[in-house]
């Protein structure tokens, strides 16, 4: 790619949609194969207009006119403002993956505004989402809060994954129906953090159908390694409902954690932002 530009965002920009095109490009003939279910890449937005929905949403446009790829997403965190573009973007046949979601609260919104979105749209078969639920960080959070040998470690992360895969199934897959494509849910930050966990921990018990995970390099080695593929998502229901019931009773606010932990992703990727610009200063 060539780097031109006036200011380090033009010039960020001037390296990544080559790229980006040439990722969508890549992954084309799977798109095309599976009928557009698979073979998406996703550019992110500047976390710098989290906050903005009109610019969220202009500049969702403007990246993904010039990419020009059909099986290209937009990343918009899942800010009340991003919730709000969603539906907009959705609604003008954008295909976008809702980022930063840690709370079950985040996933209702982030659906509901989905649908809004779909009900509005002219040709609703064409747009795709998915709504990625970041999972180490939440044990990271939680288990910090816990007694050391607490039998709630260490099962938060799946826990609310399986409760939002049962809210997804009711929503997409219950009496009312949506006219275009259900929004599927995306596991992000799987990788375990903690080293007395199965390094499969956010992977094995979330394989089911319509589901997405993003895989780090090494947890996609360990499952190739000695991975299991199991419909296991719809398994062990009642427990992750009673593991969230019992933390409530254990005094903590998962809602609040999640929160914190939402402002703490927004800081992160405003930090790795940055600090890319740097380098094309």
């Amino acid at each position: 790619a060539h780097l031109s530009g006036d200011t380090p965002e033009e010039r960020l920009e001037s390296l990544v949609l080559p790229d980006i095109r040439r990722a969508c490009d890549l992954f084309l003939p799977v798109h095309e194969k599976s009928h557009g279910e698979d073979g998406y890449v996703s550019l992110e937005l500047p976390p710098k207009i989290a906050f903005d929905e009109e610019t969220t949403i202009s500049e969702a446009i403007r990246l993904g006119d010039l990419v020009g790829r059909p099986n290209l997403m937009i990343k918009v965190p899942a800010t009340p403002q991003g919730i709000s573009a969603l539906e907009k973007l959705v609604s003008l046949g954008r295909s976008i993956n809702v980022t930063l979601i840690f709370s079950l609260h985040q996933v209702f919104h982030v659906q509901e505004a989905y649908v809004r979105g779909i009900a509005k749209c002219s040709h609703p078969g064409k747009v795709r989402s998915v709504a990625s639920l970041f999972l180490s960080r939440i044990d990271t959070l939680i288990d910090g809060m816990l007694p050391e040998d607490s039998h709630l470690a260490g099962k938060t992360g799946v826990s609310v994954a399986k409760v939002a895969y049962q809210r997804y199934l009711e929503r997409f897959h219950g009496e009312k129906r949506i006219a275009g494509n259900p929004q599927k849910l995306l596991w992000a930050s799987t990788g375990t953090k903690n080293p007395a966990y199965s390094d499969l921990l956010y992977v094995e018990p979330l394989i089911g159908r319509e589901t997405v995970n993003t895989l780090p390099d090494q947890t996609l080695s360990a499952f190739l390694h000695h991975g299991v593929a199991e419909d296991a998502l719809e398994r062990e229901v009642d427990e992750a409902m009673m593991q969230l019931v019992e933390l409530e009773r254990a005094g903590i606010d998962l809602e609040a954690a999640c929160n914190r932990l939402f402002e703490e992703g927004m800081q992160s990727f405003d930090k790795a932002y940055t600090e890319l610009l740097s380098l094309v200063s």
